[in-house]
């Protein structure tokens, strides 16, 4: 992790809903965001948030999301992400989200993220796979 990484860091990201972050199974008048994929781009715009404050060798893996979807984005409509790193405790961070679209407020998230090393994680995940007979 570099010095940068500081509670009260901030990033935003800014999206069109398109097809594929909507339901589909109330039919094509009622495509609104999916709760999976807003939970999808919120995993995205932290991480990358932190991304630009680790190492080489470092990312990270989401570890809880705890997330308000308040309000029906539909297809088409813009939604901004606001993130702002609230607390960092050893390897854990967490963040808080709000999201809105161009009418109202769509959501309020905390989420946490664990940075780990690439190289330990893959020898970790290596040793499961092998132990579970899928190698």
């Amino acid at each position: 992790m570099k010095s940068t990484l500081q509670a009260g860091v901030t990033g935003s990201a800014s999206f069109v809903v398109d097809r594929e972050r909507t339901i589909d199974f109330m039919g094509e008048k009622a495509r609104v965001y999916a709760t999976p994929m807003l939970v999808r781009d919120i995993e995205i715009v932290c991480r990358e948030l932190l991304l630009a404050h680790l190492d080489a060798g470092e990312d990270s893996v989401g570890t809880r999301v705890e997330l308000d979807h308040t309000g029906a984005t539909l297809m088409g409509m813009r939604v901004d992400l606001a993130v702002t790193i609230s607390a960092i405790n050893g390897r854990a961070v967490t963040f808080d989200v709000t999201g809105r679209d161009s009418v109202e407020p769509i959501c309020r998230c905390q989420h946490q993220r664990f940075i780990v090393d690439i190289a330990k994680t893959e020898q970790r995940l290596s040793a499961k796979a092998q132990k579970a007979g899928l190698t």
